[in-house]
């Protein structure tokens, strides 16, 4: 018979009755033989969470559930208050902006100088570095100095396979952060581990509370905040050998060192579930959430995307996943981060956090309002498994003059907004290189990251002999010009596609006789012509439906009747478009419609590192919802950016929901105390030499704590490992050690070749008139 521990039966008992185990008796209770004196001091002693893989979780906790408060009006989880110092995180408490330190945590002054600017810039609390005593004792002084300069900001030690260093800079700073995946498993490896059952799986939890357990106690003791930071790519050869590399792999990491917090009765703690695949992130930090609700905990969330990269495509990344989770109501705290200076993080973290507060019912008015006029419809999404909604595209038939099938593509579709002043004989060619076309004596051809389609509102008129040639060239190479009806009524256009509103195109449809539908219906099958039950605009050969939410379900289920090539979704403003558009996906997904969705985005926005977070926050929680197949960025009012600007913005939110590669993927860290190396300047150089490799992800990484384990998605690696020298990898697998950091990049390249990944940068075009050297 089993061993049974008497702390565990005290836990269990408690847990019967509905109070905390090992928290000893409330004022309220008086004290039994069952309430223990001590806490446990070994696994054996702890209660730990029923298991997920045998079933027992289900059957104690009952099955999982919601993962959000309110799947149709934006409500913050309910959570407890962890205490930081100053600060306070939990759901009564506005969301915390946080960042990481880049100097050298032993560089005390330096130190010290950048967490003011960052505390200036508006941060509520700095990471730094600690890899040993030495910055431990840094740490202290850190402290110490900003207390006489009169800063008070909080401190978080970044702790990585250092227990002891741990509980030592526990004296000194607000909070520590934990990594499940390296804290008491050692330097990560990639050693598979065998495990014949659950059994021979929790024998090793003993070295995890052996670990855990004195640092719980000084964190207690000291009223101090945790993080349990775990990482997608730094799970340990434990866990990767028991759950893989997933998200359920990672929560439940995360559960286990929550379990022995909650067996020293502390509770001040967070959790965090990074990825730098925002996929992998929204999943994992939803299935915590879900656990949460079951498990009846309610402790705080840290959110962030990590090695997300810089510039507009490290801001389109952190939105994609950070504002996906907070338009739940997920997350109470939120770091951006960035391969830049730390300061340059707050104004994307704040504006991240500025637009979910802007959605939360309870304290907006108008957001409320947007969010309860949304038609009433039933959330069928699955939180526990990704899975992408994928149209049917468009086929091309014999009497086509062009190939419709080339209008959208497969992995995601880009179009453009274009106006008919570009296409007059002498802005043609620019618009040609705005939409990513390759040109060959002045003729347009598509390429990797060509624009797909383009939508126009007006049209040239069809005595402008020029623009129609230019709309010609583009059409006969694949490309669709979608054009409002009304516009190609007045203005016709051989082989455009028209777009019509849902409403609009519904009630054509209903003028139609049921016999005459028949007749067409019978036509179309013998002739093989793709034809619609009422006349399209002249030239027009396809049709496009536009929906704006407002539309009723039945409405929308006539979508499936008119079988437009794609349907474009352009929410009201009076709704709110994340509940409109998912509404909209539940009536397709309900009715078998199978036609490609695309996002059509209207937006005044002026600044593009503000785009990027405003496309990745309300499109990209679409897409990483799996629902949509495409995006259209339409500037309203002054064209505050060009077509090449949008139109790689929107590919970087394609790229960035993993749907179509069009460069090559960058994951780079964000640079800390333990950065071996310039890293700005050196992502700089990578990105230079290979930045020309679609389908190919390159790691950029400043140490081996975000080496090997936090680039799991990357084909090739770039780590520092010693002063002055580089590691390179493929894969997991380190092939080359140690080179010397100004040959390294011309290393990386020759190692991408040696794997037959590499093609040559191709040459821009001399264009017509430019000199020539001789």
């Amino acid at each position: 018979m089993a061993k049974i521990s008497p702390y565990a039966v005290a836990a269990a008992i408690a847990l019967a009755t509905n109070v905390d185990a090992f928290v000893g008796p409330s004022p309220a209770v008086k004290s039994s033989s069952l309430q223990m004196s001590a806490y446990p001091t070994s696994a054996e002693d702890i209660l730990w969470t029923p298991s997920w893989k045998t079933g027992e979780r289900d059957e104690v906790n009952g099955v999982l559930g919601k993962y959000c408060e309110d799947l149709y009006s934006v409500t913050r989880r309910k959570t407890r208050t962890v205490t930081c110092g100053p600060i306070k995180f939990g759901s009564d408490h506005p969301i915390v902006r946080q960042t990481m330190a880049t100097t050298d945590t032993a560089n005390v002054d330096a130190s010290i100088e950048q967490i003011m600017r960052c505390a200036d810039k508006g941060f509520d609390l700095v990471r730094i570095t600690v890899q040993g005593k030495r910055e431990a004792n840094a740490a202290a002084k850190i402290r110490d100095g900003l207390f006489k300069k009169g800063y008070d900001i909080p401190l978080c030690a970044d702790m990585h396979f250092q227990p002891v260093v741990a509980q030592l800079v526990a004296d000194a700073v607000e909070k520590i952060r934990i990594n499940p995946g390296n804290f008491a498993d050692g330097r990560k490896d990639f050693e598979e581990k065998v495990y014949e059952s659950e059994a021979d799986y929790i024998k090793e939890r003993e070295y995890l509370a052996d670990a855990m357990i004195p640092l719980v106690q000084k964190c207690k003791d000291l009223n101090r905040c945790m993080r349990i930071g775990t990482n997608h790519g730094s799970l340990s050869s434990r866990v990767l050998s028991y759950y893989g590399d997933t998200p359920r792999g990672m929560v439940e990491s995360a559960i286990e060192f929550a379990d022995i917090c909650r067996s020293q009765d502390f509770h001040n703690f967070v959790f965090s579930m990074k990825a730098s695949n925002p996929l992998v992130m929204v999943q994992s930090y939803r299935l915590l959430a879900s656990e949460m609700y079951r498990l009846d905990w309610d402790y705080p969330l840290h959110l962030g995307v990590t090695e997300a990269g810089e510039g507009e495509d490290g801001r389109m990344k952190s939105a994609v996943g950070i504002g996906t989770l907070l338009a739940d109501g997920l997350g109470d705290t939120v770091r951006v981060s960035l391969t830049e200076d730390p300061e340059f993080e707050y104004e994307p973290c704040n504006r991240l956090s500025e637009m979910s507060e802007a959605r939360i019912a309870a304290t907006n008015p108008d957001a409320a309002a947007r969010q309860a006029a949304v038609k009433k419809y039933v959330d069928t999404r699955d939180i526990t498994a990704f899975s992408r909604r994928t149209g049917v595209l468009p086929e091309k038939t014999e009497e086509d003059k062009v190939d419709v099938s080339l209008f959208l593509n497969p992995n995601g579709s880009v179009i453009s907004s274009v106006v008919p002043k570009m296409l007059s004989q002498d802005s043609a060619p620019y618009l040609y290189k705005e939409l990513g076309f390759k040109t060959a004596v002045g003729m347009p051809f598509k390429d990797i990251a060509t624009s797909d389609s383009i939508f126009m509102r007006t049209l040239p008129s069809v005595d402008d002999t020029n623009a129609r040639t230019a709309l010609r060239r583009m059409m006969e190479v694949g490309t669709g010009v979608i054009v409002p009806a009304e516009e190609l009524k007045k203005n016709p256009l051989d082989n455009a596609v028209a777009l019509m509103s849902l409403t609009e195109a519904a009630e054509a449809n209903g003028q139609v006789s049921d016999y005459t539908k028949f007749c067409m219906c019978a036509f179309n099958f013998i002739s093989n012509l793709y034809l619609y039950y009422f006349q399209l605009p002249d030239g027009a050969i396809r049709l496009a439906i536009e929906i704006d939410g407002s539309e009723d379900d039945a409405l929308i289920a006539k979508v499936k009747d008119l079988n437009p090539m794609m349907v474009m979704i352009a929410v009201d403003p009076s709704l709110s478009q994340l509940h409109a558009s998912r509404r909209v996906f539940e009536i397709f997904k309900a009715n078998d419609i199978d036609a490609p969705v695309i996002h059509h985005y209207k937006t005044k926005v002026a600044d593009s590192n503000n785009l990027a977070l405003e496309l990745g926050t309300k499109v990209g929680s679409l897409l990483t919802d799996g629902n949509g197949d495409g995006v259209l960025i339409e500037q309203v009012g002054e064209n505050n950016f060009s077509v090449d600007f949008l139109r790689n913005t929107a590919f970087s939110l394609l790229q960035g929901c993993r749907m179509r590669n069009t460069k090559t993927e960058f994951v780079s860290c964000p640079s800390c105390g333990r950065t071996l190396f310039d890293l700005q300047e050196t992502t700089a150089k990578i990105q230079d030499a290979t930045g020309h490799l679609p389908g190919v992800t390159v790691a950029v990484m400043g140490c081996i704590v975000n080496g090997p384990g936090e680039m799991a998605d990357a084909d090739f690696g770039y780590v520092g490992t010693l002063p002055g020298k580089v590691d390179l990898y493929y894969g997991k697998e380190v092939v080359r050690k140690n080179i010397p950091n100004d040959d390294a990049v011309d290393a990386l390249v020759e190692l991408i070749k040696s794997y037959d990944m590499w093609k040559d940068k191709e040459e821009e075009e001399v264009e017509e008139g430019a000199a020539v050297a001789v």
